[in-house]
């Protein structure tokens, strides 16, 4: 800007340019990708970075990626950051060296420009997607009894992304053209988001970022000084019984100024299964759930977190040391710290946050000869306030059969799901009555039911079926969820199974799966 102030108009130009960068990449990443899981449940993120690391901005894609994306960039650029030229890539998985879980692989690339001294590092582009399976014990590589990392297939620490590793990636799975055809499309999508980004610079990134952190820390100083804390809790974790005890998470929330930290002490340890989670994760919960309650418009920056402190203590169920399972800590665990942490934000500023939503990702993977299917079914949204600064305004009930909190899937078409896989689905609609009651009610959950036409393995990994999602201001909790296998579809068989479990099906056999409703907010209208 030739030393100049940017104007806010500028700003608010620039970040909707880099913003379109990250939502192009994640539109090239889906249309050229192979399998279902990303191409129709857009199971994958985008982001930009500055040179030094600093998130810049994201793509309005999956919180639990974008959220955790930082720490990915940074083990890419403190393992290989002085080492790239124009071109390379760097891939992970790992999540004790940046990554989440085993299925969400990472492709950071450099982002240089042309000077006359040669070339010029201005920033960083990754992306990240969930892979359907990358080996490991059970077809998905999240096998529902997973106590060590190494049951839940391929790690990769990061490295260069070589023709070689790319064949090694595809190799361990149980679906490899598919793999193959996956990293191609996000190596696509960081290419041409570098040469986008490229072409448009490096100036004025640093106010973007400062922006991020002038509007955070005047949101929080709007908020009471004071300490407030919640807790909950995961129902188990693993299918065994001596793994079906809760697991408490804690957190305690504390406002000073123009600071916030949030403090998972208390918390349990880390659990002999695979509902742990590593410390990325958690932040990223942190993040969305404080995002989302001070004003969604914060720019998602790394200068928005600046004023923000995450304590995890380390071998616990957030912060997890290896070699623990984490395969449903991404997805699992990290719906539960943002409702923690929504819990105690609703203490601070009751007329901003909602009823807890389902609080589960409902994960559903399924295997059979060549093929592999991973997706994440609906549920409830908790009901919420009026709208603040709306006169007149009442409360809202929740939504009903969407995706909450922590991931922003898509549904997976019926169509595409009986094209690509030998599975039928028998039904799929709202499951009636399942929200909590309330001046504003939660929304319902869904009823999904499939018929695996060969012999298949199933994996599920969900939560809220003991525990459930809580009411505010008087409102009742949602309904549980349930699982069900009808052995040859008959009903007088059916048998419940356990949140967390992996079964052999046969031909014929039919899953039933009701999922969660969200919380009421208020208190239930009297009946006359």
């Amino acid at each position: 800007m030739s030393g100049d102030v940017m104007g806010p108009a500028q700003l608010a130009v620039l970040i909707a340019r880099l913003t379109g960068i990250a939502h192009e990449m994640g539109e090239v990443l889906r249309r050229a990708a192979f399998s279902p899981n990303i191409k129709e449940r857009a199971d994958c993120s985008a982001a930009l970075f500055t040179a030094e690391g600093t998130l810049l901005v994201q793509a309005e894609h999956i919180p639990v990626h974008l959220g955790s994306m930082p720490a990915s960039v940074r083990a890419a650029i403190d393992a290989l950051g002085g080492d790239l030229a124009p071109g390379d890539q760097v891939i992970l998985n790992d999540p004790f060296a940046g990554g989440t879980h085993l299925n969400d692989v990472t492709l950071v690339a450099p982002v240089f420009v042309d000077v006359a001294g040669g070339p010029r590092l201005i920033g960083w582009v990754a992306n990240r997607a969930h892979h359907a399976d990358l080996g490991g014990a059970a077809p998905g590589s999240m096998p529902a009894d997973a106590t060590h990392i190494a049951q839940e297939g391929l790690r990769i620490p990061p490295v260069r992304l070589t023709a070689e590793v790319a064949a090694m990636v595809a190799a361990a799975s149980r679906t490899p053209a598919e793999r193959a055809g996956d990293l191609d499309a996000q190596i696509g999508a960081n290419r041409l988001g570098a040469a986008r980004f490229a072409a448009l610079g490096d100036a004025g990134l640093d106010e973007v970022v400062a922006y991020g952190e002038r509007r955070m820390r005047a949101a929080l100083a709007s908020l009471p000084d004071g300490t407030w804390r919640f807790a909950d809790v995961l129902d188990s974790f693993g299918p065994e019984p001596p793994q079906q005890g809760a697991t408490r998470i804690e957190v305690a929330v504390t406002v000073a100024g123009e600071q916030i930290a949030f403090d998972f002490t208390g918390t349990d340890p880390q659990r002999h299964g695979n509902v742990n989670a590593v410390e990325a994760v958690t932040v990223s919960a942190v993040a969305w759930a404080l995002r989302s309650v001070l004003d969604p418009t914060i720019p998602a920056n790394g200068g928005a977190l600046a004023p923000v402190r995450v304590i995890a203590p380390e071998g616990t169920v957030v912060a997890a040391r290896f070699p623990a399972a984490v395969g449903a800590g991404n997805v699992e665990v990290s719906q539960r710290v943002a409702d923690a942490c929504l819990g105690a934000l609703a203490q601070i500023v009751p007329d901003r946050v909602a009823a807890a939503g389902q609080g589960t990702m409902n994960n559903l993977l399924l295997g059979g000869d060549g093929w592999v299917s991973y997706e994440t079914l609906a549920g409830g949204q908790g009901g919420r306030p009026p709208k603040p600064g709306v006169e007149a305004a009442g409360p809202v009930p929740g939504m009903s059969g969407v995706h909450t909190a922590m991931t922003n899937t898509r549904n997976t078409p019926v169509e595409a799901f009986e094209r690509a896989f030998p599975v039928r689905v028998r039904r799929q609609r709202l499951r009636r009555g399942s929200g909590g009651r309330g001046t504003a009610p939660g929304g319902d959950g869904i009823e999904r039911e499939l018929e695996v036409l060969e012999p298949v393995t199933l994996s599920l990994i969900a939560e809220r079926r003991r525990s459930r999602p809580w009411g505010l201001e008087g409102g009742e909790p949602g309904a549980p969820g349930e699982d069900w296998l009808l052995p040859g579809g008959d009903e007088e068989q059916a048998r419940r199974l356990a949140d967390k479990a992996t079964v052999a099906l046969e031909a014929g056999d039919v899953v039933r799966l009701l999922t969660p409703g969200g919380g009421g907010w208020g208190p239930p209208p009297t009946s006359s």
